[in-house]
């Protein structure tokens, strides 16, 4: 229904992060848990970027699953209540109730598993409370729906704002080294020097 980027994260240690289980049909869902239990990966984080709802379709299966609290920024946590609303927005009923935070992320908070470590940086604007979860050590980081290969995010919906997207990614994503590849919550992946010289939307 929305093509959106689910991240399964891991090391050798087999210890695991999964971003965005945006898992709405019952085939996804068991194609995410049946990748984890095939690679025998012990998750120790669920993610989310966001919450706007493609995000976060799979969140409630993955609790049930796996029994780990829903990690995301509390400034998002609106949009759990709005989920059946925006459903309606876009033409279809989820009539699923949409699992909680169980775990607030703040900027600059630290996720570790195994021997990786992922730093979440708030760059709001296409929602108040979107994280980027960026690893400098590996020279990546996970965007969700801020910075795309050739555009940026959205920010018509409620509590985006168009100037502060673009000020946030200047200040808080442009600044990180030309190689990190950004891995987007739609589409391709890219890099940060590329969308430095590239994207429209900074010309």
């Amino acid at each position: 229904m929305f093509p959106v980027n689910c991240y399964v994260l891991w090391d050798d240690t087999l210890e695991a992060a999964v971003i965005d289980p945006g898992c709405f049909y019952e085939e996804e869902k068991q194609a995410l848990k049946n990748f984890i239990i095939k690679n025998e990966l012990n998750v120790k984080h669920l993610l989310n970027t966001h919450l706007h709802l493609d995000h976060i379709f799979g969140n409630a299966f993955m609790v049930k699953e796996f029994g780990l609290p829903i990690e995301a920024n509390k400034a998002d946590e609106f949009w759990i209540d709005e989920a059946p609303k925006q459903s309606r927005m876009f033409g279809f009923q989820w009539n699923e109730i949409p699992a909680p935070i169980g775990h607030y992320l703040h900027d600059g908070d630290i996720i570790t598993f195994g021997n990786t470590t992922l730093e979440a940086i708030h760059v709001p604007g296409h929602s108040p409370g979107s994280l980027v979860y960026y690893s400098a050590e590996d020279h990546c980081m996970f965007s969700g729906d801020v910075l795309f290969q050739g555009s940026i995010g959205r920010a018509d919906l409620t509590g985006g704002n168009f100037d502060e997207l673009k000020e946030h990614i200047c200040s808080r994503l442009f600044v990180l080294p030309n190689e990190t590849i950004v891995y987007p919550g739609h589409g391709a992946p890219t890099t940060i020097g590329i969308e430095k010289a590239e994207n429209p939307f900074f010309r």
